[in-house]
């Protein structure tokens, strides 16, 4: 039996305190904060001025409301640098595969575009060259199309120009084009259904289902795709494979400190 391990009951109660200004999100009167907390305003008094001497809580003067205070924000800002996406990404997609029985990649922006930093290989082989260090095509490619959707347009713009003469390069490459209004029609298509999709090319017979996964500062930090055959794999937007799809990348940017 695994022993128990002592704590300070006190720091325990008076932390239900900094968890409901947390879970509440704005400021709050004492009666409001002490009741959600479970206790009375009596007792949460004290535990406030402690609070307010560290810096983890801070009282507005003119409202008398009670909010997270500096020390609170710097703590959290230091632990949002600590957070490594990747790291968090991958059991998430590991469970998204198993569930959907097809291979699931992690992509980044690197300095060349859209690179696979994660492969999750499902059972049934699919005929790809993708492996870790893959560079996929930003345009032409589910991955790239999410990236391309939610980065700002210059930087777009120079990383699509560069994929012409980049020999990194080596997914998703293709000779056909689209005029710049079909391009801005597919990106707008991308951002309304919060994922980006390749049906049947620019791999003949496989299908790519991308979502994006967002920081706490709302950057797109990572992609999420779900590759398969054509005969498997539902592209459809509101499909089993879509819905499962958006509540991984959900949560991972959730856990990331992403809002809505």
């Amino acid at each position: 039996m695994k022993k128990e391990r002592r704590g300070i009951q006190s720091v325990e109660v008076g932390g239900k305190l900094l968890t409901v200004l947390v879970e509440e999100g704005t400021p709050m009167l004492l009666r409001d904060l002490a009741q959600k907390a479970g206790m009375t305003s009596a007792k949460a008094h004290p535990y406030l001025v402690s609070f307010g001497n560290l810096g983890l809580i801070q009282q507005d003067p003119q409202s008398g409301r009670y909010e997270l205070g500096r020390f609170a924000l710097q703590m959290g800002l230091i632990s949002l640098q600590q957070v490594d996406p990747v790291k968090i990404a991958i059991p998430e997609a590991s469970l998204l595969g198993d569930r959907i029985g097809h291979t699931v990649a992690l992509a980044v922006l690197g300095s060349s575009g859209p690179t696979i930093v994660h492969l999750n290989e499902s059972r049934h082989a699919i005929h790809v060259r993708m492996r870790t260090g893959t560079v996929v095509s930003i345009a032409n490619t589910a991955t790239g199309r999410v990236f391309s959707a939610f980065l700002p347009p210059k930087q777009v713009e120079k990383l699509t120009a560069r994929e012409v003469t980049d020999d990194t390069i080596v997914a998703g490459q293709t000779d056909k084009t689209i005029s710049k209004k079909e391009h801005e029609a597919l990106l707008a298509e991308v951002r309304q259904q919060g994922m980006a999709r390749a049906i049947g090319e620019p791999i003949a017979g496989i299908n790519a289902i991308s979502a994006p996964i967002f920081d706490h500062a709302g950057n797109i930090v990572l992609a999420m795709t779900v590759i398969g055959p054509m005969g498997t794999l539902d592209p459809d937007w509101n499909g089993d494979t879509a819905v499962e799809l958006r509540k991984s990348a959900a949560r991972v940017s959730e856990q990331l400190g992403y809002t809505v």
